[in-house]
């Protein structure tokens, strides 16, 4: 007999007599005997439950999973690159599902299809846009959207991959450097201006990315300017030798290459101490970038459907064809990391 069957047997037979019984220490007794086993039962019944959903969980989290589709935002931290944060990610969602599992792995075009939308450096925080299932093809009009930083730099230092996490390669005197002497440039950086990418970059040559050649000791030329967009900046805050700039700027800009441009514009030199993306096209850093502890298939179910309005109507997802089968929509997801 089942344990919800059997639970379902005690608690008939335990059901108490309609016709009053006058109150007695046995009666109480009885009485309290009776609710404990009603407990107890309902306790088995409770478990049989349990016990049946934990079953059928894992399969329909994987359903449910393979069937997101959309564009969502994270919270990535300092430390791993984009693409390894993006690894995390699947990780943590296949394994919730319970995939991949012997079922899966005999069927290795059904697992999940994933990519980001515009690198964010590993020395970087912020919002990192993510597409899911068929919000992957959105992602595109992520790279070329604006996006929104706060940057801390430090003047009187230069390094090889213009950040911190790079080995100083010059040093110069800042200390006759004002807030205004800062202000009064920046109009020169705002606009359509020229702009020389980093050599540590994700840009490529011959098919591999320079930072990688420039890890490896090989020699790289720098790549020739290019136009780019700032469409706001300005200083929020000045206490040498660091300075804060808030900038919004298009797909393209390098805010490592902007920073370092400030410093040889002010007769010395700076490099990038602290980076956060604050905004990626409508995506914010408050409002929409899951941390680590929300990244579950419900929680980002829950913001693909609150960020689906953030689009415009062009951009909106096609819902799957209702004939479409789960081993159809399955057999269709590849992994791109």
């Amino acid at each position: 007999m089942a344990a919800a069957e059997a639970a379902a047997v005690v608690l008939s037979c335990l059901k108490p007599d309609p016709a009053p019984v006058p109150e007695s220490a046995g009666t109480a007794a009885a009485t309290a005997a009776t609710s404990s086993a009603m407990a107890a039962a309902a306790a088995v019944a409770a478990a049989a439950r349990t016990g049946s959903e934990a079953r059928v969980s894992k399969p329909a989290l994987a359903t449910k999973l393979l069937s997101l589709s959309g564009v969502f935002a994270v919270h990535k931290p300092k430390g791993p690159t984009s693409a390894e944060l993006l690894n995390r990610l699947k990780e943590k969602l296949l394994a919730e599902a319970g995939m991949p599992s012997p079922e899966w792995t005999k069927r290795k075009k059904q697992t999940l299809k994933i990519g980001h939308g515009g690198t964010l450096d590993s020395a970087a925080r912020g919002v990192l846009v993510v597409g899911i299932g068929r919000g992957t093809k959105m992602l595109t009009s992520m790279l070329s959207g604006s996006k929104r930083y706060i940057a801390i730099g430090e003047l009187g230092k230069a390094t090889d991959t213009l950040d911190s996490t790079g080995k100083v390669t010059e040093e110069k005197p800042y200390d006759k450097i004002t807030q205004e002497d800062i202000e009064s440039i920046l109009q020169k950086f705002t606009g359509n201006i020229m702009q020389v990418p980093p050599l540590y970059s994700a840009l490529k040559k011959d098919g591999q990315r320079l930072s990688a050649l420039m890890k490896r000791g090989e020699e790289v030329e720098a790549k020739p300017a290019r136009p780019v967009t700032v469409y706001s900046l300005s200083l929020q805050k000045f206490q040498p030798p660091f300075f804060t700039l808030d900038v919004e700027c298009g797909g393209g800009f390098y805010i490592r290459s902007l920073v370092s441009d400030i410093g040889k514009e002010l007769s010395s030199c700076a490099n990038v101490l602290e980076l956060t993306r604050t905004k990626q096209g409508p995506f914010t850093l408050e409002e929409h970038a899951l941390p680590e502890d929300k990244w579950t298939i419900d929680d980002i179910a829950q913001s693909l459907e609150r960020c689906s309005s953030l689009f415009p109507a062009e951009l909106a997802l096609k819902k799957s064809k209702p004939e479409e089968s789960n081993e159809q929509v399955l057999s269709s997801l590849l992994v791109r990391v």
